[in-house]
């Protein structure tokens, strides 16, 4: 670990870095970031990685808006301070932004100019190079962080929680959560509830992480463990571990967090995605036609012991690594003079949308987007079917699934807009051959054990991009316009009171959809495809938009079926922050 001052000096002499006029911590006013606030965000700020913790994205900001959003122009740039796959979150509070960066790096800006006031490099171990997966793992960092109280709560890729003082960027303490030598790592962040630091570990489909996955709770003030929950293995669930066979648990991997999960202050419920199996294909796993709970399912679990309330699975016997794992977006609405509890979510790379009852886990109705071919049918109480024809009974024995690997829905997150109503999704339309292969595992390395063909546009299709608007309501998800593009959405969608839905694409376009109709009322070509999570605040009566760009494995997956829109060779990871003219 290298603490603040060794680190800046070590980063300022390899990149040449111009330190920001020095901000003294005396003139620059932080109120801690409460529960409450967490729950219910000034609209000034941008708090949490989709913005509160019911993981809608949206901002009730709307000085920029339907009318205004033409007239936007950039305000400052920033460079970040990593290359590879570009996934940030930033975060704003108290005019300051905390942006994490591949490699468990984080700033802090000054949200009005730009000036660095900070940087924290988080020192890794240094792995063998035969590590591929493991040390890819570090370059696709997400949302890594989280603000609570006057801290920022990292977590790390060598699986470490550390949390840093929000003003000057100190180590407060640090914990090493489970062992890096294994493969286990830390790609997303967590969400503080209470005292309580709820993270999500990755890496659990490494070679040396056979039997655990796990959604775990520490203290915030001192790092302490209360509770951990298994995802792949519990004993509390007969259900649960006849579901894998006769796969024991030493010998079971997969059932990865993928993405942050929300969380109901009213219930103390949090809900976490969860991903698919490892091995991939069945055939190899061993775990013959049992649905490996509880892979690619919801888990909503109890904040204060972490026990399991209710789960459902929205993609049984998974065979072409179609996880399930993205954004559970809470949203209540009033029918009747009786409000409707839901979790609503595009879970996967299926493209299927859910409605679910939050208190129970009831299934309320499901709604298919991209073209896929892998689920046949869902039963009125939710029983997923999958086509027994795109299972392999045979190493090497290949059958074309859609949607892809990188396919259908991403960690890209949509946004939930209260004032349509409506869940805004980015998809990418896709398909892949998937084949069983025989391999030996190795440390560092995956244990996925198929081979998948490359990536084409289902037949038919011509456009690889789509973000649907879904109508939603406790019955039902229909549809409320869609937009086609050739190039894939490579962001996150941001929803506003401005009336507005932002996010951007392979092309570099970002751009701003009218929430009610999809018309496109603002695009600005940027230099590298459109990344991240857009999010927006206010500064002095002056709203701001963030906008990440840079490499992307969203854009290059796919590149085959737009080739005419050439991608960047370098990756140009930035963050553009644009505003209104002031009016004169």
């Amino acid at each position: 670990m290298k603490h603040f001052t060794k680190s800046l000096l070590v980063a300022t002499a390899a990149l040449a870095v111009i330190s920001a006029p020095a901000l003294a911590q005396d003139t620059r006013e932080y109120s801690p970031v409460t529960d409450e606030m967490l729950v219910d965000p000034p609209a000034e700020d941008w708090l949490s990685f989709r913005g509160a913790y019911n993981n809608q994205g949206y901002s009730k900001l709307d000085l920029i808006n339907k009318d205004t959003v033409g007239d936007l122009q950039l305000a400052w740039a920033w460079p970040m301070a990593e290359a590879g796959i570009q996934e940030t979150a930033p975060l704003i509070h108290d005019g300051i932004m905390f942006l994490q960066t591949n490699n468990s790096i984080v700033e802090a800006l000054d949200a009005k100019t730009g000036d660095r006031i900070w940087t924290y490099r988080h020192a890794l171990p240094e792995l063998p190079a035969s590590w591929s997966y493991q040390l890819n793992q570090a370059r696709r960092q997400k949302n890594s962080i989280a603000l609570y109280q006057d801290k920022v709560v990292l977590t790390t890729a060598d699986a470490k929680i550390v949390v840093l003082n929000a003003l000057d960027g100190k180590v407060v303490w640090e914990k090493q959560v489970l062992d890096y030598n294994l493969g286990y790592s830390y790609t997303v962040g967590p969400i503080v509830v209470d005292n309580k630091i709820i993270s999500a570990i990755s890496g659990c489909s490494i070679a040396g992480t056979a039997g655990g996955c796990f959604i775990l709770a520490h203290d915030f003030e001192t790092g302490e463990e209360l509770w951990r929950f298994n995802t792949i293995d519990d004993p509390n669930n007969p259900e649960q571990q006849a579901s894998w066979g006769d796969v024991p648990p030493e010998n079971r991997w997969g059932g990865t967090p993928w993405t942050t999960g929300s969380y109901d202050p009213e219930t103390r419920t949090t809900f976490w995605g969860i991903g698919m199996p490892g091995p991939y294909s069945e055939l190899i796993r061993g775990s013959g036609d049992g649905s490996v709970l509880y892979t690619n399912s919801t888990l909503a679990l109890d904040i204060d012991t972490g026990e399991l309330k209710w789960y459902y699975q929205h993609l049984p016997r998974d065979n072409w690594d179609l996880d399930s794992p993205f954004e559970r977006i809470l949203v209540d609405q009033e029918v009747d003079g009786e409000v409707k509890k839901m979790v609503v979510t595009v879970p996967g790379k299926n493209g299927i949308a859910f409605g679910l009852d939050r208190e129970t886990g009831e299934y309320l109705w499901h709604k298919e987007t991209v073209h896929q071919n892998v689920v046949t049918g869902i039963d009125p109480d939710g029983t997923v079917h999958i086509n027994e024809d795109l299972i392999s009974q045979a190493v090497g024995e290949e059958h074309l699934a859609c949607s892809s690997v990188s396919g259908g829905k991403l960690w890209q997150a949509g946004a939930y807009s209260p004032l349509t109503q409506a869940y805004y999704v980015p998809l990418t339309e896709a398909c892949n051959t998937v084949a069983p292969t025989q391999t030996e595992f190795t440390a560092g390395n995956a244990v996925g054990s198929v081979k998948f063909g490359p990536r084409v546009l289902p037949e038919g299709v011509t456009d690889a991009g789509l973000v649907e608007a879904i109508s939603v309501s406790p019955t039902a998800g229909e549809t409320l316009w869609d937009y086609r593009s050739r190039p894939a959405p490579t962001s996150s969608l941001l929803a506003t009171a401005g009336g507005l839905v932002i996010g951007g694409d392979a092309a570099r376009d970002v751009k701003a959809w009218d929430q009610e109709t999809g018309e496109v009322l603002w695009s600005q070509r940027l230099n590298a495809p459109i990344g991240g999570y857009p999010a927006t605040y206010e500064l002095d009566g002056e709203q701001y938009l963030v906008i990440p760009t840079g490499y992307s494995n969203s854009a290059s997956s796919i590149s085959s079926a737009f080739p005419e829109i050439p991608l960047p060779t370098g990756s140009g990871n930035s963050i553009f922050v644009f505003k209104l003219p002031k009016a004169e």
